[in-house]
């Protein structure tokens, strides 16, 4: 909850800004608060394994923009947010003693493993916005790093559920990001350089390796 506080804080406290020194440097800032809206692929997925039902992310954050040309076009764009991704298959974890056992079934309901995230975007943006119009294209792409603040794995089957904080994530993360569109609607694509797991865990003597794709929808809000 502290850094939610801590999130929504910073984000009161940022603003866009425009300046002009009547010159022909016409630079401006287009600080935004996004939303995005995602479906989550899993890659490298180990034998016998796939996914199942829908795998969501949700995430929210606050871009600061710092224009790099006289007129504004170009721009680094750095970031902080929070977000939620949601990854369901037929991998099961299981927990036995203080390890994390994992296990290939079918005869489940649902298994999922759900993480919370600190992320810090960091993009190059191009726009055809002006300091006067404020529904333009843009193509932005960079790199996101991101801190697992909390993993949750959870399954259900006919006979029982079981669910627990899982530890054998990578703690650290990142990947590169493509965002474009008009306006407010916009595609957006994630692809995870990282493994999801630390390489340790395993199922069936094979690591897990699994690698994010995430592809939706963002929201950019001035």
């Amino acid at each position: 909850m502290r850094y939610v506080i801590l999130f929504f804080f910073i984000g009161f406290l940022s603003f866009g800004q425009t300046f002009n020194d009547g010159s022909n440097d016409e630079r401006y800032f287009e600080d935004q608060f996004y939303l995005g809206l995602s479906y989550n692929f899993l890659l490298n997925h180990p034998e016998g394994s796939n996914q199942r039902n829908l795998s969501y992310g949700l995430s929210a954050g606050l871009i600061k923009d710092i224009p790099i040309n006289p007129r504004g076009t170009y721009a680094i764009g750095i970031g902080a947010g929070i977000a939620l991704n949601s990854y369901y298959s037929n991998l099961v974890a299981n927990l036995s003693g203080d390890a994390i056992v994992y296990s290939i079934e079918d005869n489940i309901t649902r298994s999922k493993l759900e993480t919370h995230l600190i992320e810090f975007p960091v993009e190059l943006r191009w726009r055809n916005s002006t300091i006067e119009e404020y529904k333009f294209w843009r193509i932005y792409t960079g790199i996101k790093a991101a801190y697992v603040a909390g993993a949750r794995s959870k399954f259900v089957s006919d006979t029982a559920s079981d669910g627990f904080y899982n530890t054998d994530l990578s703690k650290f993360q990142y990947g590169l990001t493509l965002s474009f569109g008009y306006n407010t609607f916009n595609l957006h694509a994630y692809y995870a350089l990282t493994n999801l797991f630390d390489g340790k865990a395993s199922v069936n003597n094979e690591i897990l390796q699994y690698k994010p794709l995430r592809i939706g929808l963002i929201f950019y809000i001035l």
